[in-house]
C-alpha cells in the first residue's frame, strides 16, 4: 500500500498576492534603483555629459518665473505664496539629471498641495487641478524617471499620479475640467516612450558587452589553437632528436670498443629513458590532437622550401621576391625549431598580404648575423580591393601565430604599418638556443 503524496502547497489568495504586489510597488517608489550618477555619465565626450545639466538648468530657469507669473496673474495667488509654491514645484527639477525619483518625492506633493491654493482664485477659464507649468514640468520629470528607473517604479509612480488626480477630481468635481485625466494619459505616454528607449539602450549595451566577451573568447581560443598547432609540429622535431639519442645509446657498445660493463649499462639506461620519453610524447600528442585531426606524414617545412612558398604567393597574384642568405637553406645549418618557426612566420606574413593587401609588392628577406636569424617581410599598399570577409580578419591566426613562434625561440617580433600604407613584419630568432628559455 503506497502512502498518499503530500498535498501541494496552498497558493496565495488574491488578497495576499495583491498585498505583496502593493508592497513591492511601494518599495520601488520609495527606493531609487540606481546610484545618483548623471544621466549621460557614460557618454564619450565631455559636452555630451554636460548636456543633461544644461537642459535641466534651462528647463528650471524657464519654468520658475513662468510658474510665479501664472500663479499670481491667472490664479490670484499672493506674491510670496506664489513664489514659495513655484520654488517647490520648479527648483527640484534641478535634480532630475541624476536623482529623478528623489525629485518626484518633492515635486508631486508640491503640485498636489499647490493645487489646493488655486481654488480661491480659480476663474471659469482656468484649468484645474494641474496648471500648465505643472503639466510641462511633470512630463519632463516623467521622462527623466523613465530613462533611469525600473518598470516597477514607473508603474508605481503612474498609479500614484492616477490616484491623486482622480481623488482631487472627486473631491472638487465642480472645479475640475479634465486636466486630471489629461495628466494621467500624457504621463502614461511619456513613461511608455521613455521606458522603451531605456530598455532598448540596455539591450544594446548588453549586446556590446556580449560581443566584447565573445571577441575575447575568440582571441583566447585562437591563441590556444595556435599553441596546440605549434606543439604538434615541435613534437616531430623533438621526437627526431630523441630517436637519434636512442639509436646512439643502443649502438654505442658496438661502435666503441673496450667499454666497461658499467658504461654499457649507462648507455642502456639512456636508451631506455629516451624510449620512455618518446612514449610520453606520443601520449601528449594524442591529447593535443583534436578528434578529427589526422597525423601529418609530410616532413616539417623549413627555409629550404621558402622559394616554393614565395612562388605560390606570386601565383596567387602577389608580386613577391625572396632574398635568402647563402647557406641558410642547407639542412642542418639551423636548429630545427628556428628553421620551422622562420618558415611559418614568412608563411603567415605572406598569407596576410594575400588576404589584406592583394596585389601589393612584397619583399621577403632572411639573413643571419651569426647570432640571430633575421626574418623581414615588407609589403606595400594594396593594389586591389580587399574582400569584406578578409577585411574583418577572417581566416588564419596571423600575428598571434607569429608572436607564439617568436616567443617559443626566445626571439623578438616587430610589426606595424608603414607610412605609405604598407606593413612590416620583422622577427629576430636566436640561432644558438634550440629551446625557448621563456615560460
Amino acid at each position: 500500500m503506497t502512502e498518499p503524496s503530500a498535498p501541494p502547497p496552498p497558493s496565495d489568495g488574491l488578497i495576499t498576492a495583491g498585498r505583496r504586489n502593493m508592497h513591492a510597488l511601494a518599495h520601488a517608489v520609495s527606493h531609487p534603483s540606481h546610484a545618483p550618477t548623471p544621466l549621460f555619465a557614460d557618454a564619450p565626450r565631455r559636452w555630451q555629459r554636460l548636456l543633461a545639466y544644461a537642459a535641466v538648468l534651462a528647463l528650471t530657469a524657464t519654468l520658475l518665473p513662468v510658474t510665479i507669473s501664472v500663479l499670481a496673474n491667472d490664479y490670484a495667488v499672493p506674491g510670496g505664496l506664489a513664489g514659495a509654491i513655484a520654488a517647490a514645484q520648479a527648483l527640484p527639477l534641478l535634480m532630475i539629471g541624476h536623482r529623478p525619483l528623489q525629485a518626484w518625492w518633492i515635486i508631486f506633493p508640491a503640485d498636489a498641495v499647490g493645487s489646493l491654493f488655486l481654488l480661491d482664485g480659480l476663474g471659469k477659464d482656468d484649468i484645474w487641478p494641474w496648471s500648465p507649468p505643472v503639466i510641462v514640468g511633470y512630463l519632463f520629470l516623467m521622462l527623466a524617471l523613465a530613462l533611469r528607473e525600473t518598470r516597477r517604479t514607473l508603474i508605481g509612480v503612474w498609479l500614484v499620479t492616477c490616484l491623486v488626480g482622480l481623488l482631487l477630481g472627486t473631491l472638487f468635481p465642480a472645479e475640475t475640467d479634465g486636466t486630471d485625466v489629461l495628466m494621467i494619459v500624457l504621463s502614461a505616454v511619456v513613461l511608455v516612450i521613455g521606458g522603451a528607449l531605456r530598455e532598448r539602450g540596455d539591450v544594446q549595451r548588453r549586446l556590446v558587452e556580449q560581443e566584447t566577451i565573445s571577441e575575447a573568447e575568440r582571441s583566447r581560443r585562437t591563441l590556444l589553437e595556435e599553441r596546440t598547432r605549434i606543439a604538434r609540429e615541435l613534437h616531430d622535431v623533438v621526437a627526431h632528436h630523441m630517436s637519434v639519442i636512442t639509436v646512439q645509446a643502443d649502438s654505442a657498445p658496438y661502435r666503441v670498443g673496450g667499454l666497461s660493463p658499467e658504461v654499457q649499462d649507462e648507455f642502456a639506461s639512456i636508451a631506455t629513458s629516451a624510449r620512455e620519453s618518446l612514449t610520453e610524447m606520443r601520449r601528449l600528442l594524442a591529447v593535443l590532437r583534436s578528434e578529427d585531426a589526422t597525423g601529418e606524414l609530410a616532413p616539417q617545412p623549413g627555409l629550404d622550401r621558402l622559394q616554393q612558398l614565395v612562388e605560390a604567393t606570386v601565383r596567387a597574384g602577389v608580386p613577391a621576391e625572396l632574398s635568402l642568405a647563402a647557406g641558410l637553406s642547407d639542412p642542418g645549418q639551423l636548429p630545427q625549431a628556428v628553421d620551422l618557426s622562420a618558415y611559418r612566420i614568412v608563411q603567415e606574413a605572406l598569407a596576410n598580404v594575400v588576404r589584406h593587401a592583394p596585389g601589393a609588392t612584397t619583399r621577403v628577406s632572411v639573413s643571419s648575423d651569426g647570432t640571430d636569424l633575421i626574418v623581414l617581410v615588407v609589403n606595400g599598399p594594396a593594389a586591389g580591393r580587399t574582400a569584406p570577409v578578409e577585411a574583418s580578419g577572417a581566416g588564419g591566426h596571423g600575428l598571434v601565430g607569429m608572436r607564439e613562434r617568436v616567443r617559443l625561440t626566445g626571439g623578438k617580433l616587430d610589426t606595424g604599418p608603414l607610412p605609405d600604407g604598407g606593413f612590416r613584419v620583422a622577427a629576430r630568432l636566436p640561432i644558438g638556443a634550440k629551446e625557448s628559455s621563456s615560460p
